[in-house]
């Protein structure tokens, strides 16, 4: 028997049917091993660690121990990265410490699909465990061990206990608050563009103003209102005389297939989807779906930075393109990709389908609505990176006015390449015809006038522009983006409003305290270079336990140096007591602002509001009223107006504050979109009855015919339009309590014993079930994306506490009986 070892037990069924019953296939559950959770699990003078069995999966270390026993060879196949050829390691490590290990037992094998032909090739072709990746991974996962567990002290005593400092979640939030400090200090600044309405025929169209009196113009050329109107007095004029047509033929390549950076990027910006929820999603697709004849991967490694294609693949593309498309949408030659990512590093492929055959639609029964988006955009893509270019015909067309020169100019679709297949919404080019113009030709001048613009701030983050900036600053890894993200939110250093990243308060504290204590360590430059050198390690170049000695000897002393700085940030702001600099600093209170001559200076004041009475944030548009943000028994609210004195008079509108949301970050936008609720969706067309989104006890729900749904957790309450409500209401739904019923879905079968695993609603919230234990789901889960590989450790480990859930048997007391009237007494006889 031969004993093969996968990271989720979701690959099992699938590679036992590729492999047959000779060999017997058993799941890590990811990580096996981990470093002690303690001070002193990493000995700073050699860099020897202290590893752990990690609870949860003690179990299924147990069962592949048993397992390895018998087997007369272990082929490890985690996934094929630095994470996989860890845990790989690590289970050669246990094995080898349990001696069940002989010589020439363990192989390595790796595979980037999860097809027959891929796992039957890896399998025949094993190799070594690769130290250098090993190694690469062990060397990052103690600096962040280094960077967590020396660093968050010190925040904990200088600005307020909990808070954490990650070695590259930090400059990820150095990221958000410099973007936010840009806007806050961005003066807008005016400037007018001039233009011209003019027709041939029945088609009209306008140009633009770009050069007057012989000078070109520029962006602040027309600074202000009276500059403007002077012009257009000068250009006045019933006729315009076209001087110049210019034609050009212009080429827009495809992209490239998808990186894992870009597809997070493409499913945010394309399919509204959280980074998070995308690679879920795309390890499913990875893993393996029942597609009618079987389960198989659709989708290669999820994981990669390579933006190459197998020459196989790329022959199959070519091959479905030629028969689907004329011969004018197949390059002559195969196009080959070179990746312009910073640090990229993965040699295996980027992720396509296993096989282009299976179209979207052909699968769109066997999916789910978010597998078949992903899967679509994954398989558009890579179809798409093997046609021609777009062809777009650009006119430009010079029209001289007086003493002024206007450019019209128009755009058409000439031949569509790969854009018959694949569009992206960032990316597109919007046509523009013109009427077909002549040098010398006089038109008339239907209008002159001006528009007035002023200057924008750089706009906050979206997931998908933090996604590019941390890859183009070389922070991080793609595998780790989604993490990054997640942490950052867990941590309430940054929340997501409309989509896009804002600093919290105390985000901006604890990155003021680091860029100024410890800017080494938040700067982007040093952050990638320790990536190149991590990349290093992984190509043999560079000796791990070298760059570990040489990191630690610097941020020791660092450490050693800020252990006695001042609490909190300094402010450029003077005490009005004692002229003192004032620090912002953090309590259990909230965050406020301190003098730094504490405790000579006691002066201390809120950071959002005063002593005096609630904050105002500005006014309610319908009424003009002022409206508030206080401070409650049941917590932090907004309300419209002041409270009446007379307690029967209506009460005024309020909306309570988002929880995890600080005060100090509440605006009158916000505002008034928590006052926005409940609002009436729009009818829904096969009832005819109103949908009303609000926010109740148990979250956001829709109200439809006196029945509760829950809205799920990546659609936005105040922002869900009526085509996903009814959706939304169509979901299926089972018996149970809370704002929409308890809605339950079957993740797969447990591994162990073929029951089901099943998510499910109910009057608390989300949980994961398998044969009456329930395990609650921890709010970085997302019940929309979760996978039978996430229900498992939590069930496994909600079962070793004792997870059975069995409903208090109410005892049964027999009722009382009325005791037995006795009976009348026999008078006797006298």
């Amino acid at each position: 028997m031969k004993l093969v070892v996968v990271e989720s037990p979701s690959k099992s069924k699938t590679l036992q049917k590729y492999l047959g019953g000779d060999y017997e296939i058993l799941a890590s559950y990811g990580h096996v091993r981990d470093l002690e959770p303690k001070t002193g699990a990493v000995n700073t003078d050699d860099f020897s660690m202290k590893y752990q069995i990690i609870e949860r999966n003690q179990k299924h270390v147990d069962a592949i121990c048993k397992a390895a026993k018998r087997a007369d060879e272990i082929l490890l196949a985690t996934d094929p990265d630095r994470e996989g050829e860890a845990i790989s390691w690590h289970l050669a490590e246990i094995l080898n410490e349990k001696k069940l290990l002989k010589p020439g037992k363990l192989k390595r094998v790796a595979f980037y699909e999860i097809t027959e032909s891929a796992v039957k090739d890896a399998v025949a072709h094993p190799r070594d465990i690769s130290m250098d990746l090993v190694n690469a991974q062990q060397a990052r996962r103690v600096l962040d061990y280094l960077v967590g567990f020396n660093l968050s002290p010190l925040l904990w005593k200088k600005i307020s206990p909990g808070l954490s400092a990650g070695r590259v979640q930090s400059p990820a939030l150095r990221l958000i608050v410099e973007r936010e400090e840009e806007i806050e200090k961005f003066t807008p600044r005016e400037y007018w563009t001039l233009h011209l309405d003019s027709h041939k025929e029945k088609q009209t169209f306008s140009a633009r103003l770009t050069h007057f009196e012989g000078e070109k113009l520029t962006q602040f050329s027309v600074e202000n209102e009276a500059r403007q109107a002077q012009i257009l007095k000068t250009l006045e004029a019933k006729e315009a005389k076209v001087m110049q047509v210019e034609k050009k033929r212009k080429a827009r390549n495809a992209p490239p297939p998808f990186t894992t950076s870009t597809l997070q990027q493409a499913a945010v910006r394309q399919l509204g989807m959280t980074t998070d929820r995308a690679m879920r999603t795309a390890q499913q697709l990875y893993e393996g779906i029942d597609v009618g004849s079987g389960t198989v991967g659709l989708i290669t490694y999820m994981r990669t930075d390579s933006v190459n294609l197998a020459n196989e693949a790329i022959a199959d593309i070519r091959d479905w393109v030629g028969k689907k498309f004329d011969k004018d949408f197949l390059p002559s030659q195969p196009i080959h990709y070179r990746a312009k990512t910073k640090n990229a590093q993965e040699a295996h492929e980027a992720i396509r389908p296993t096989s282009v055959a299976r179209t979207p639609e052909s699968l769109k029964s066997f999916l789910s609505s978010d597998q078949y988006r992903l899967y679509e955009l994954v398989w558009k893509r890579a179809v798409a990176s093997q046609m021609n270019a777009a062809q777009f015909d650009t006119v430009a067309a010079d029209m001289m006015v007086n003493q002024g020169v206007f450019r019209a100019t128009g755009q058409t679709l000439a031949f569509a390449g790969f854009l018959a297949v694949y569009h992206d919404d960032e990316e597109d080019e919007e046509e523009a015809k013109l009427p077909l113009l002549k040098e010398g030709e006089i038109l008339p001048v239907d209008n002159l006038y001006g528009e007035q613009h002023f200057t924008q701030p750089p706009p906050r983050f979206t997931e998908a522009s933090l996604v590019k900036a941390l890859e183009e600053f070389g922070i991080g890894r793609p595998s780790t983006y989604a993490s990054i993200i997640s942490t950052l939110q867990d941590r309430e250093y940054a929340i997501l409003d409309k989509k896009r990243f804002m600093p919290t308060p105390i985000g901006r504290l604890v990155n003021g305290f680091l860029t100024r204590h410890f800017t080494h360590y938040v700067d982007y430059d040093f952050t990638a270079k320790l990536e190149d050198r991590l990349d290093d390690v992984s190509n043999g170049k560079r000796v791990w336990t070298k760059l570990l000695e040489d990191f630690w000897k610097e941020f020791n002393g660092e450490l050693a140096a800020k252990q006695n700085v001042e609490r909190g940030v300094p402010m450029e702001e003077k005490c009005p007591k004692c002229g003192a600099t004032l620090n912002m600093q953090a309590s259990k209170r909230g965050i406020f602002i301190g003098c730094s001559a504490y405790p000579t200076c006691d002066y201390t004041r809120p950071l959002h509001g005063n002593e005096e009475g609630p904050s105002v944030l500005g006014s309610y548009p319908a009424t003009g009223e002022d409206v508030f943000l206080m401070n409650g028994r049941f917590g932090w609210y907004v309300q419209v107006g002041v409270t009446p004195e007379d307690k029967k008079a209506p009460k005024p509108r309020r909306a309570s504050l988002p929880k995890g949301l600080p005060p100090e970050s509440a605006t009158l936008e916000m505002a008034l979109k928590w006052l926005s609720l409940p609002r009436e969706v729009g009818h829904n067309p096969k009832t005819g009855l109103p949908i009303v989104a609000n926010i109740g006890r148990f979250g956001p729900y829709l109200l439809h015919d006196g029945k509760f749904k829950s809205i799920p957790k990546d659609d936005d309450v105040y922002t869900i339009g009526l085509e996903r409500a009814v959706e939304v209401l169509e979901m299926p739904a089972t018996r149970g309590r809370g704002a929409a019923g308890s809605e339950k879905k079957e993740l797969g079968k447990h591994p162990e014993d073929g029951k089901p695993v099943n998510l499910q609603n109910g009057r608390y919230g989300w949980y994961v079930s398998h044969n009456k234990v329930n395990a609650t789901l921890p709010k970085d889960l997302d019940p929309q994306s979760i996978t039978l590989l996430d229900a498992l450790p939590l069930i496994a480990a909600k079962a070793e506490k004792g997870g059975t859930t069995k409903k208090a048997a109410a005892k049964k007391i027999p009722a009382k009986k009325a005791p037995a009237k006795k009976p009348a007494a026999k008078k006797k006889a006298s």
